[in-house]
């Protein structure tokens, strides 16, 4: 009687464990339809948004007279939002009119609007270049972005830091475009102005995954103050990653104040260390970057750092005004396209 009880409760807990698998997959299928579903409507919401767009788009341009785009705008959606709601207010409908002539071409936002939402594009429209709307609209899709964050990167600039670095490293392939930036916004450290290279690794430590949020996507944290024998001397780099896409071990130096000439030796001698005990096998050369309060961009030039595989960027632990930042980063990009002018000259 007891051997067949326990044969019972034995049958009972693969009934319940596979109660459980079924319902695991069952709910897998489930969610995954969900998340069809959501993607296939906004898709095709999207779509639609265009459309009305480009159609009253293509009517005030055949009509040819200013006071008439005003008035066909201003009662076509009053109608439209009578009959269809809020979606079709003056003030959206006008910028579904925008959407259409900034994305004049169908078949891009076909594809975009697989991975991007209305909200996504409503938040790219404003901006003034083309290349900027590409870049922010890739970046919210290679990292997933939400509209908050995405906000954010554009907030902060992130294509033009991006554009400063590819425009310097351009002619070299150790670092594919868009791979760093220049500078590093490190405001979420809560630093004070007066602070030790320590204080920023710690920091950088406690708030790693947005450290790695800043330096980009395909960046995994190996390890801090890897240590390094050479002659039987310790020598320690301050921060290890691996770049998944890259395939490569990127060192990170960490330095207070300006950039020194000296620091490039300093990397040298890592990378090449790397490159003898670390580097495995189907991994590209190991890359550094070195991160300073101030970089020094002549004295970089002049020692041609990228083409030994080193970059070479400022870090700002407090965040600038809008305008400051702009203006900063403005005359940063002047001046790297001028030197880069220059070099194509000799």
């Amino acid at each position: 009687m007891a051997k067949k009880l326990k044969n019972t409760e034995s049958s009972d807990n693969q009934i319940i464990f596979s109660n459980e698998k079924l319902f695991s997959d069952l709910s897998y299928l489930i969610e995954q339809s969900r998340q069809q579903v959501a993607m296939q409507a906004n898709s095709t919401l999207t779509i639609l948004f265009w459309q009305v767009g480009k159609r009253i788009n293509d009517d005030i341009l055949q009509n040819q007279r200013a006071e008439y785009g005003k008035q066909i705008v201003s009662t076509v959606s009053a109608h439209l939002e009578t009959s269809y709601g809020r979606n079709f207010a003056e003030k959206n409908v006008r910028r579904m009119m925008q959407f259409a002539e900034i994305y004049s071409d169908l078949q891009i936002v076909v594809t975009l609007s697989r991975q991007l939402t209305w909200s996504h594009f409503l938040v790219l429209i404003p901006l003034k270049s083309v290349e900027a709307q590409q870049f922010y609209a890739q970046l919210a899709i290679s990292e997933t972005f939400g509209v908050r964050e995405l906000r954010k990167q554009i907030t902060n600039k992130a294509f033009e830091r991006t554009e400063i670095v590819n425009l310097q490293s351009s002619q070299n392939e150790n670092f594919p475009i868009n791979t760093f930036k220049d500078p590093y916004l490190l405001d979420f450290l809560g630093l004070q102005n007066e602070y030790l290279e320590k204080n920023i690794e710690t920091a950088i430590l406690h708030e790693l995954e947005k450290f790695i949020l800043e330096l980009g996507k395909g960046f995994a944290f190996v390890e801090r103050q890897k240590r390094i024998i050479i002659d039987r001397e310790d020598f320690y780099l301050d921060l290890l990653f691996y770049h998944r896409s890259l395939k490569r071990l990127v060192a990170i130096e960490l330095k207070l104040g300006k950039f020194q000439a000296k620091y490039k030796g300093q990397m040298e001698l890592y990378l090449k260390w790397l490159n003898k005990n670390e580097r495995q096998e189907g991994e590209e050369m190991p890359i550094g970057l070195i991160l300073c309060a101030e970089s020094s961009k002549e004295q970089v030039e002049l020692l041609e750092m990228h083409k030994d595989g080193i970059m070479v960027a400022e870090y700002w632990t407090e965040l600038p005004p809008k305008k400051e930042l702009e203006r900063k980063l403005h005359l940063a990009l002047i001046e790297v396209k001028e030197r880069f002018e220059c070099k194509k000259l000799l």
